[in-house]
C-alpha cells in the first residue's frame, strides 16, 4: 500500500527523500494539472517558493510535470505562499503551488497546491490526486504539439507589493514609525522590507541574506530573539517577525516582549468591529488559542468560533460562516476579503495600523486581554505511527480522562493531540489555577513517554 502523501499542509518532508525528490513531485504535477483541466482554453498553473536550496530541485521537477499534461507554467521565484494564492486569482490561473515547508529547517522542503480561487485544497481534493499519483500517470500525458510552456514572471513582486497596500486607506501611512522587520531568509526577504519603506516607516530589516541553507536559522518568528534585541538597541517602536514563506508573523512591542497571535486577533477583530468591517461578529480561532481571548470577545459581544488546528480549517469556517476574520495563536492569521489564507505581511499592517491611529506604545496597545494560564509541551516519537500507538493506549486515555475532569472542574480545558507534520504528540491544557495546569500537562506527558517505551522494547 503506498504511504499518504498530503498531510495537514499541503506534502512534507526531507528534501530529495521520499516524499520530497524529484520523481514525486513530478507525478504531483501531473496529477494536480490534469485534475484541474477543464475546457478548451489554455491552462495555467503559477509556481512560487522560498528561498531552499531544494526549491532548485523541485521547482524544474514540478514544471516538467505540468507542462507534460499540456498546462504552461508561470514561475514567480521566491515570493510568499500569500503571494502565490493572491497571483493564482489575479492571473486567472487553474492552480497555484508553493514550494515551501514554512517555519522547518532548509533540510526539508514541502509542495502546496492552490485552486482557482486562492484557497487551499480540500482534502477530497488531495486524495484525487494522490490516487491519481499512486495507480498510473502515463494516460495523462499529451501529445507533442500540446505539451505546455513555461516563462518567468519579472513583475511578479511587485503586483504584490501594490496590493498588500491596497488594503489600507490611502491616507494612512507609518512616518515617524521604527520598525524592525524579521524575514527569516526566506520569502518575504524582499517585499516586506520595501512595502513598510514605502508605506512611510523607517526599516530596520533582519533576515534578508538568504544562501539556500539559512532560512529560519536563528531567525524569523520560530527564532524571534534577534527581532527582539534588535527593536530594544535600535529603539524601534515594534518588530515585525514572518516565517520562512511569510504566511506566519510574530510581534514584539518596543520594550521587547513578545505579542502572541492572540491578542494579534483581539485587537483586529475589535478594529474591524468599530470599523463596521466584522462580518458576522466572530472570529474562528483554533483550539490552541487562549481561553482568556475567548473570554474578551464575548464581553465585547462577539462569537469566538473554534477550529482543529490548520489554518485551512480556519478558513474552512470562516467560509462556511460567513466570517471574515480568523488565525492561530502562533501568527497565522486570515484576513478574509483580503486574502484566502494566512498572510503575515498583510496581518502586520493591520497592527501598525491601529498603533498609528491611537498613538499609543505597543507595550499598551497590544496588551488586549489578560491570558489564562496555558502551558504546551510536545512529546516526541520514533514516528507518527509510535505517537498514533502511545494516543491510542488504554493508560494514556484514562489519564485523559481523569485529566479532563479536574480541568472541566475548575474551568479549564485540556487538548491532547497528535502533529500533522512531525512525530510529536502535542499536550495543552489551560485554567485560571496555573499550578494544576503544570502538574496536568507534566503527567500525561510522563505516562505518555512511558506507554511509547513499552511499545517500542
Amino acid at each position: 500500500m503506498a504511504s499518504k502523501l498530503f498531510g495537514t499542509d499541503g506534502v512534507r518532508g526531507t528534501a530529495n527523500a521520499y516524499p520530497m525528490t524529484a520523481d514525486v513531485a513530478l507525478k504531483i504535477g501531473m496529477a494536480a494539472g490534469a485534475h484541474f483541466t477543464n475546457g478548451d482554453h489554455r491552462h495555467t498553473v503559477v509556481i512560487g517558493k522560498d528561498t531552499r536550496l531544494s526549491g532548485y530541485l523541485l521547482e524544474p521537477a514540478l514544471t516538467a510535470g505540468f507542462i507534460s499534461v499540456g498546462m504552461d507554467v508561470i514561475l514567480v521565484g521566491p515570493m510568499p505562499t500569500p503571494a502565490v494564492a493572491m497571483l493564482t486569482r489575479s492571473l486567472r490561473a487553474d492552480l497555484g503551488v508553493v514550494i515551501s515547508a514554512s517555519h522547518n529547517p532548509f533540510e526539508d522542503n514541502g509542495i502546496k497546491l492552490f485552486g482557482p480561487d486562492g484557497f487551499k485544497l480540500s482534502d477530497a481534493t488531495e486524495e484525487t490526486i494522490e490516487h491519481l499519483v499512486h495507480n498510473g500517470l502515463d494516460a495523462l500525458r499529451v501529445g507533442p504539439e500540446r505539451l505546455g510552456r513555461a516563462r518567468r514572471m519579472e513583475d511578479a513582486s511587485g503586483r504584490y507589493i501594490e496590493y498588500v497596500k491596497g488594503v489600507l486607506p490611502r491616507d494612512r501611512r507609518f512616518d515617524g514609525l521604527k520598525v524592525v522587520v524579521d524575514c527569516a531568509n526566506g520569502a518575504a526577504y524582499k517585499v516586506a522590507p520595501q512595502v513598510l519603506w514605502e508605506l512611510g516607516a523607517e526599516v530596520i530589516a533582519i533576515g534578508v541574506e538568504p544562501n539556500g541553507t539559512n532560512i529560519n536559522k536563528g531567525c524569523g518568528s520560530l527564532y524571534p530573539e534577534r527581532m527582539q534585541q534588535a527593536v530594544v538597541s535600535h529603539g524601534a517602536d515594534i518588530g515585525i517577525a514572518l516565517d520562512g514563506d511569510a504566511d506566519r508573523i510574530q510581534v514584539c512591542d518596543e520594550t521587547g516582549r513578545m505579542i502572541d497571535g492572540d491578542q494579534l486577533m483581539g485587537l483586529i477583530a475589535m478594529a474591524w468591529k468599530r470599523e463596521g468591517k466584522l462580518q458576522g461578529d466572530a472570529l474562528v480561532a483554533t483550539v490552541m488559542s487562549n481561553l482568556g481571548l475567548e473570554r474578551y470577545v464575548e464581553r465585547c459581544g462577539l462569537q469566538m468560533v473554534r477550529t482543529k488546528v490548520g489554518d485551512r480549517y480556519v478558513v474552512e469556517a470562516m467560509r462556511e460562516g460567513g466570517f471574515n476574520l480568523g488565525g492561530e495563536q502562533s501568527g497565522h492569521i486570515v484576513l478574509g476579503g483580503q486574502a484566502t489564507t494566512g498572510d503575515g505581511l498583510m496581518a502586520g499592517l493591520e497592527v501598525l495600523s491601529e498603533l498609528v491611529r491611537c498613538g499609543r506604545p505597543a507595550s499598551s496597545l497590544l496588551h488586549v486581554f489578560d491570558t489564562v494560564p496555558q502551558l504546551l509541551k510536545n512529546v516526541r516519537m520514533a514516528d507518527r505511527e509510535a505517537a498514533a500507538a502511545a494516543m491510542g493506549s488504554a493508560a494514556v486515555q484514562d489519564a485523559v480522562t481523569a485529566a479532563e475532569r479536574r480541568l472541566a472542574a475548575a474551568g479549564g480545558r485540556l487538548l491532547l493531540r497528535q502533529s500533522g507534520t512531525e512525530p510529536l504528540v502535542r499536550v495543552m491544557a489551560e485554567g485560571d489555577d496555573a499550578g494544576l495546569v503544570s502538574e496536568i500537562v507534566n503527567g500525561l506527558c510522563s505516562t505518555i513517554e512511558r506507554e511509547a517505551a513499552k511499545e517500542a522494547a
